[in-house]
C-alpha cells in the first residue's frame, strides 16, 4: 500500500477538479483504509454501515449541522450496498459510531494537517519564515451527567456555568487558516498544557504569533528549543517587567525577562532569565508594545514586525469560522458522552481543514490570497456539491463541478476595511424564564 505522503503528493497533482468529488479528491479511500488499519478499527465482517462509511458519516455530521444524523446517512447514500438501500436504525448508527471510536478521525486529522498546513505555510512565507498562530478557546457540550463529570463546569461570581465546557488549543497556518495541530481536554486543563503539546508540530524556520496569555518563559523557550530558527511574537501583559539591555532604535529595545521561581521549580532546566526584543509603536491612535525573539533589527525591521503582529487575529477569525459557520452558532456540540464528543470534534477539525484546503485551491485559480475567499460560500459549495454527487447520475457530476468552480467571482471577498474596529463584547441571550441553579449534591 502506498504511504500517506506519496498519496498526498499524488492527490495534490490532480489537475482536473471534475474527476473526483471535492472531499474525496482531498481525502481518498487509501488514507481512510490506512487510518482504520493503524488504529485497529477496520471492519472484519461486512456490515450495513462499515467503518470506512462511518468516517464519511462523521464528516457529514460536521458539514450538515442542521440535519438529523439519520438524514445525513440517507442523503449521502451511506447505507447503499450493491445498488440496494439497506435500512439502518438510529441504534445501528450509534453502534457503528461507537465501534469506530475517535482514533481513526484523530489519525486522519493529524496526518493530513501535518502535510496540508505546513505546505500552505511554506507557500506564504514572511521574510523567509512560515507563519503560524497559537491560541486557545472553549466549546460547550451537552449537559449530561457523563459530560459534566468528564469536562467540568466553569465557575464565576454568578455560580457554575450552564453547560460543561471543554478547552482546546490550536496551531494554525495564519495565511490560509489551515489547522496544523489541535488538542483539547476538560475545562480544568490549562491552555499552557495544551499549547505545550503543540510545540513539536511547529517546524523550523517559522514564526508563531501567540496570545499574551501564553507569555511564559517555559512556553517561549520551549518553542525556541524545539528546533532551528523557531521564533515567536507576543504582546506583554500590563504587569510584565523587563530590564533594558540595549537600545536598537526608536521604540526598539533589547530587554531581559525573568522566569519565576515557581516555573523553574517545575522545570529546573530553564534559565533564570531570557532575552527578547521589545517594540513600541502607535496603531489607530493607541500605543502598543510587542515582544519577539526576532532580535536582529536589520533583518527584521521594526515597522515590518509591528505590521505583522496584526495577522495574529487571523486565528480568531478561524475559530469564528468553526463556531459560527460550521457549528452554526448552536449552544453546544451534538454528542452526549465524552467519547462521542471526542469523535465529533476530530470530525469537525478535519472537515474544516478540507474546506480550507479547497479554498486555497480556489484562491490559486482566482489569483488571490486564501484569506480573500469567502468561507461561507466555500462551505455552501462543498455542501451543495456533496449532495449533488449523492443524487446525480455519474455522467453529470464532472459537468456540475466545473460549472460550480467556474463561478470563481462569487468566492472572492471584497477588500477588508483598514480602520474597522472590533470591540470586545459578550452578548447574553435574554430569557423571560428564571435562571436554573443546580442543587449541591452534598
Amino acid at each position: 500500500m502506498k504511504s500517506l505522503q506519496t498519496d498526498l503528493v499524488t492527490t495534490a497533482a490532480l489537475a482536473n477538479p471534475g474527476e473526483l468529488a471535492t472531499l474525496q479528491k482531498h481525502l481518498p479511500k487509501e488514507w481512510i483504509e490506512q487510518a482504520l488499519e493503524a488504529t485497529g478499527k477496520a471492519s472484519v465482517r461486512r456490515r450495513c454501515l462499515p467503518a470506512e462509511q462511518v468516517v464519511w458519516l462523521v464528516l457529514g455530521i460536521a458539514l450538515y449541522r442542521d440535519r438529523p444524523i439519520l438524514d445525513v446517512v440517507d442523503k449521502l447514500d451511506l447505507s447503499i450496498e450493491a445498488g440496494k438501500r439497506k435500512f439502518i436504525s438510529s441504534s445501528g448508527v450509534v453502534q457503528a459510531r461507537d465501534r469506530l471510536g475517535s482514533e481513526p478521525l484523530r489519525w486522519l486529522f493529524e496526518r493530513t494537517a501535518d502535510h496540508w498546513a505546513h505546505r500552505s505555510a511554506d507557500a506564504h512565507r514572511w521574510e523567509g519564515l512560515a507563519l503560524y498562530g497559537l491560541d486557545g478557546s472553549t466549546l460547550r457540550v451537552p449537559d449530561t451527567p457523563e459530560n459534566r463529570q468528564h469536562f467540568g463546569l466553569a465557575g464565576g461570581s454568578r455560580g457554575e456555568s450552564g453547560y460543561p465546557l471543554l478547552r482546546l488549543a490550536a496551531l494554525m497556518a495564519l495565511r490560509s487558516h489551515l489547522l496544523a495541530g489541535c488538542h483539547h481536554g476538560p475545562y480544568a486543563t490549562s491552555e499552557d498544557e495544551l499549547a505545550g503539546r503543540l510545540w513539536e508540530a511547529i517546524p523550523d524556520e517559522s514564526l508563531t504569533i501567540l496570545d499574551r496569555n501564553f507569555l511564559s518563559g517555559e512556553i517561549l523557550l520551549g518553542i525556541r528549543r524545539g528546533g532551528k530558527q523557531r521564533h515567536w511574537l507576543i504582546r506583554p501583559k500590563k504587569n510584565t517587567k523587563t530590564k533594558l539591555l540595549k537600545t536598537l532604535g526608536p521604540g526598539d529595545e533589547l530587554v531581559e525577562l525573568n522566569i519565576s521561581p515557581q516555573v523553574r521549580r517545575r522545570n529546573p532546566s530553564l534559565p533564570r532569565r531570557y532575552q527578547a526584543r521589545r517594540l513600541s509603536y502607535t496603531c489607530q491612535g493607541k500605543k502598543r508594545v510587542i515582544l519577539t525573539s526576532l532580535v536582529d533589527p536589520k533583518r527584521y525591521p521594526a515597522q515590518k514586525v509591528a505590521k505583522l503582529y496584526e495577522e495574529r487575529w487571523e486565528i480568531e477569525l478561524g475559530y469564528d469560522e468553526i463556531k459560527t459557520e460550521v457549528l452554526l452558532s448552536e449552544e453546544t456540540l451534538r454528542c452526549k458522552t465524552p467519547e462521542r464528543i471526542d469523535q465529533e470534534l476530530w470530525g469537525v477539525f478535519l472537515a474544516y481543514n478540507l474546506i480550507r484546503l479547497e479554498m486555497e485551491q480556489i484562491a490559486q485559480e482566482a489569483s488571490v490570497e486564501p484569506i480573500d475567499i469567502s468561507f461561507v460560500t466555500a462551505l455552501r459549495f462543498i455542501q451543495d456539491e456533496w449532495m449533488w454527487c449523492a443524487i446525480a447520475s455519474p455522467g453529470a457530476i464532472p459537468r456540475q463541478l466545473r460549472n460550480l468552480r467556474a463561478k470563481l467571482k462569487r468566492f472572492v471577498l471584497p477588500p477588508r476595511r483598514k480602520h474597522r474596529k472590533y470591540p470586545r463584547a459578550v452578548k447574553i441571550k435574554m430569557s423571560s424564564y428564571p435562571r436554573k441553579y443546580r442543587e449541591n449534591a452534598g
